[in-house]
């Protein structure tokens, strides 16, 4: 994120960091999170205001300046700009115009409880209850509203030329859409760059799963930095391995193991299911693609008869199964599973589970997106990232340097 609306996230973050290493607190009048709720006061503001000239009452009046107030909150006192209207009918609920006290906590509340999944009508009743708070739904969406210009941001940012590994999933949810109930999904990768930290690199939202919506998805991080990406790993959605290879045709593609044996199982009877997870181990858990080949035929020989189904799925996608047995164990222990992804998906799943059907695109992107931003903040080099950097310098040497 950088400018939104007057805030610079990036100043903000250089010096809230000095004010750390300077032992400044968090909280306080100068403290680092006054400017913050300061700025997120202000877009509240705004956003009721917007919701009450939208109403058809009002369709004569009009914005009417500024005016500033100092207001106490539970990080110090800050000055916070408030909007006016012509006519002076507008009532802000979120900080009434003669109200100079932010509750202790309340301040929390606003920016989180969204963000938690809540639906406007719960946000609505918590805070009258909590709070004598009487904020309408209609309130709460324009406050949240204002995030979308933030979201267009992220989704049009810049990304890197040069991604080690990308893993790409769907996850899906119910939307209504004309009327009706549909299902979409949400089309996510989680890159790791050559620092080897994680970053989402985007999020899609399109109808049922399929390889030309995943094409459209790689054509637009391609158009937004993105040269290369050295290993994807995926599931075995028909044509998704193509439509990668269309955009980057030298990535090499992995498919997850963990969907293939999911797969596989599905077909095997209860009494057997032990002993063909055993073969199946002997086939991912070889250690070089040899040995991997001499199992994935003990498998064929054993089971075929009876379950000829899984046998031809593991021939078929052999390929891009057996992809991962080119590299050394600490690349392949990263890239033979989708399992990255699949746990940020339950991430989510987490906060939008009490959401059967989501109102439209936009309110679920902008429950995800905030969501993602707490997953995705301050994170670190995966655990040993120099010596695995180290392997794909050398295997990926001419390709590792691009600019």
């Amino acid at each position: 994120m950088n400018k939104t609306e007057g805030f610079d996230y990036k100043e903000f973050e250089k010096e809230a960091l000095l004010k750390l290493k300077q032992g400044v607190s968090l909280e306080g009048e100068n403290g680092i999170l006054a400017p913050l709720l300061k700025r997120l006061l202000e877009a509240g503001l705004q956003g009721e205001l917007d919701g009450h000239l939208s109403s058809p009452e009002q369709s004569k009046n009009r914005r009417n300046g500024l005016s500033s107030k100092k207001v106490k909150t539970h990080y110090g006192s800050i000055e916070v700009t408030t909007p006016r209207d012509r006519n002076g009918s507008f009532e802000p609920e979120l900080l009434p115009k003669r109200q100079t006290t932010l509750g202790e906590g309340l301040d929390h509340k606003i920016i989180s409880l969204y963000a938690l999944g809540m639906s406007y009508t719960d946000i609505c009743d918590h805070l009258s209850e909590m709070y004598q708070l009487n904020v309408s739904p209609s309130s709460i969406t324009a406050i949240t509203d204002k995030i979308i210009p933030e979201i267009e941001e992220w989704q049009t940012r810049s990304l890197e030329s040069i991604y080690p590994i990308v893993w790409m999933d769907a996850i899906h949810y119910k939307v209504r859409e004309d009327n009706a109930i549909k299902s979409k999904a949400v089309y996510c990768l989680i890159g790791i760059n050559r620092d080897g930290i994680k970053d989402l690199l985007g999020m899609y939202i399109g109808q049922a799963e399929s390889a030309r919506f995943w094409l459209s998805v790689l054509n637009d991080i391609q158009r937004r930095g993105v040269q290369d990406i050295l290993i994807a790993s995926i599931d075995n959605l028909k044509g998704f391995s193509q439509a990668i290879e269309a955009v980057f045709p030298k990535t090499k593609v992995q498919l997850c193991i963990v969907h293939q044996i999911r797969n596989s199982l599905k077909y095997v009877s209860y009494k057997d299911r032990k002993y063909v997870v055993i073969s199946l181990q002997e086939i991912y858990q070889a250690n070089n693609k040899e040995q991997a080949e001499k199992a994935l035929a003990r498998l064929d020989e054993q089971w075929s008869k009876k379950y000829p189904y899984i046998i031809k799925s593991w021939l078929e996608n052999w390929d891009k199964l057996s992809q991962m047995f080119e590299f050394p164990d600490v690349i392949r222990k990263m890239m033979y599973t989708t399992n990255i992804i699949e746990s940020f998906n339950s991430q989510l799943r987490k906060v939008t589970k009490t959401k059967r059907v989501f109102t439209n695109d936009q309110a679920l992107l902008k429950l995800l997106y905030l969501v993602q931003i707490k997953v995705f903040e301050n994170l670190k080099p995966i655990l040993g990232w120099k010596q695995i950097m180290a392997q794909f310098i050398i295997i990926f040497e001419q390709r590792w340097n691009i600019n």
